[in-house]
């Protein structure tokens, strides 16, 4: 059947069609998110051990070797690399690109197993992780406040802002750098401790049993089963001091033989922002969300908070979602200027302005409806989806300029724009399916490519297929039929000239055909001279991007105390300072809090 033929004959339901792709793809454009990149995984996985107490000494002769040793003979494995802070081992492993990620995990948990044995048996139980685009820092604030000292304000971070920035929807964890952690100090008194007979690891332990919540099975209410909790613990000094604690003489008042205070646990980190020390906090979004929508979002967010406690002052320190936006925009604009020049090319070849008009309706009616598509198959506007449409928007217009010129032979051998337009599309059908799908055939295995590059392809493989396949759609359905109803009829009296751009590329053809050997040698010679250029030239994964932030990592001997690594990099700080252009420096020392 002549799919071009019967458009023609029924125009309205080619027109409807695609005007409900275009809404469709419109809505679709409007759903997605703007991301930098696909949500993807990296060939990283990360091995966390805890044990509390341990000094970074122990924890490398104890943890990080044995970690280090078992991991580094799994296949695939390119880096083994510790970082070791008080309390916590951290061993980063990083595989070749083309591992499968999922196999990595496998792999780690597997060896990390064989050697749990090994581990300090109070190490708490290995964490393994991955690294991912979703879980890296988003957003950075920093807070404070005249005459608030660290605690109040990792209160107010904690407690206020935490809560309220969770509940944003995209946005996946907020943690705390710098500041200090509440606690309860319980304080016994040494005598009379003594003299209730009560030593005093078991006045921890009691304490510590009763400052939990235990499950208290199932009850039937409503006519059906709830989940029974008993609430124990307590988080107020004044609660915990009633605790009864069992001695020789029965219970005893907690606070009656014990000092019971609010205090803050011992610093681990610290945020300074241009050398003054602050409290702040790092935003990460969840997977699958919009960076873009969600910065504006917490921004707004933010916004009501400063409104609601003017005594705050809430500044960004790091964004990575601001550079994404600029991106976005800025390859939009490269698409439709793209698009416009594209148009313009097949006005100054074709001059005629009726059938640019109908080339040029390819290019929206072959974007808009993938744009549908890319939607409901859950991709992004990122950087990889973006450059496929921008790579393929020159491309889209030539199945519709193949029918066009097509159709203009017919007209100037005398037939009426209908009669033109049924034999013409009739005539290359076959050529412009096989051309199409040759293209389709170039990017979609890009789509199913393994490893990280495959995870990056895979939006890239997919859209450019999307766009070319609906551009062979509006080729075969909406440029015969527009051509029909559009083109007008070219008078037989008409003698039409070759311009000279026609005659020059004609005069070049001739003499190549006629130099046919020397012009073949000169192409293989070009093609052998460019191969031996590509291998001198740079090549890396990820082209470097400028977004106007540098970052800079110092790391210190596992010996370093936190005041050791804060003066150094507040020295740091000070020389970085120096540096003409610079605005401000955030520098945050140590490990997350919360």
């Amino acid at each position: 059947m002549n799919v071009s033929a019967w458009s023609i004959r029924n125009p309205l339901v080619a027109v409807l069609l695609f005007i409900l792709l275009s809404l469709g793809g419109w809505h679709g454009f409007h759903a997605m998110r703007v991301q930098q990149f696909p949500d993807m995984d990296f060939p990283v996985v990360v091995v966390s051990v805890a044990l509390t107490g341990a000094s970074p000494q122990q924890l490398e002769s104890d943890v990080a070797k044995k970690v280090e040793s078992r991991l580094a003979s799994l296949d695939g494995v390119k880096n083994v690399r510790s970082t070791l802070q008080t309390g916590l081992s951290t061993t980063v492993i990083e595989f070749r690109l083309e591992k499968d990620l999922q196999e990595a995990v496998d792999e780690v948990r597997s060896a990390v197993g064989e050697i749990r044995s090994d581990l300090p048996a109070d190490a708490l139980d290995p964490v393994i992780s991955k690294v991912g685009t979703s879980g890296m820092p988003l957003l950075t604030f920093s807070v404070a406040a005249q005459g608030m000292d660290a605690l109040s304000l990792s209160w107010f971070v904690d407690d206020r802002l935490s809560r309220r920035l969770l509940g944003i929807p995209g946005v996946g964890s907020v943690s705390r750098v710098g500041g200090l952690s509440r606690t309860v100090e319980v304080l016994p008194d040494p005598v009379r401790l003594k003299a209730l007979g009560l030593p005093i690891s078991a006045v921890a332990a009691q304490v510590a049993a009763l400052q939990r919540d235990v499950s208290g099975g199932e009850a039937q209410i409503g006519g059906g089963k709830q989940s029974v909790r008993a609430l124990g613990a307590q988080s107020q000094a004044a609660d915990i001091a009633d605790l009864r604690v069992q001695s020789a003489g029965g219970a005893q008042r907690l606070g009656d033989f014990a000092t019971v205070r609010d205090g803050a646990a011992e610093a681990d980190s610290h945020a300074l922002f241009d050398g003054e020390t602050v409290v702040a906090f790092e935003v990460v979004r969840s997977r699958g969300a919009s960076e873009v929508g969600v910065m504006h979002a917490i921004e707004a967010e933010l916004a009501r908070v400063q409104a609601d406690f003017p005594q705050f002052r809430i500044t960004k320190v790091y964004d990575r979602a601001t550079p994404v936006e600029e991106d976005y925009e800025n390859s939009l604009d490269m698409l439709v200027e793209g698009g416009l020049l594209a148009v313009v090319v097949v006005f100054v070849f074709l001059r005629n302005w009726r059938a640019t008009l109908v080339a040029a309706v390819a290019l929206p009616l072959s974007v808009i409806p993938a744009f549908l598509v890319m939607w409901l198959l859950g991709f992004s506007l990122n950087i990889i989806s973006l450059l496929a449409l921008s790579l393929v928007i020159g491309v889209l217009v030539d199945d519709a300029i193949v029918e066009i010129e097509n159709i203009i032979r017919h007209l100037r051998g005398g037939k009426s724009p209908y009669e033109a337009a049924m034999e013409a599309a009739d005539e290359i059908g076959l050529a412009v399916i096989a051309t199409t799908f040759t293209l389709i055939a170039v990017f979609l295995p890009t789509a199913f490519m393994s490893g990280v590059i495959g995870q990056f392809f895979r939006q890239f493989g997919w859209t450019a297929a999307i766009a070319v396949f609906f551009s062979l759609a509006v080729a075969r359905l909406v440029t015969p039929m527009m051509a029909a109803y559009v083109l007008k009829a070219e008078s037989r009296e008409v003698v039409r000239r070759d311009g000279a751009l026609m005659r020059a590329y004609l005069a070049f053809v001739g003499f190549t055909l006629r130099w046919r050997w020397t012009t073949l040698a000169v192409t293989i010679a070009l093609f052998v001279f460019s191969l031996s250029l590509a291998r001198h030239l740079p090549s890396t994964f990820m082209p470097d991007d400028d977004m106007n932030q540098s970052r800079v990592s110092i790391e210190l001997t596992p010996d370093a105390t936190l005041e050791d690594t804060l003066a150094v990099s507040e020295a740091a700080r000070r020389a970085i300072a120096d540096v003409p252009g610079v605005a401000h420096i955030f520098s945050s020392v140590g490990r997350l809090a919360g």
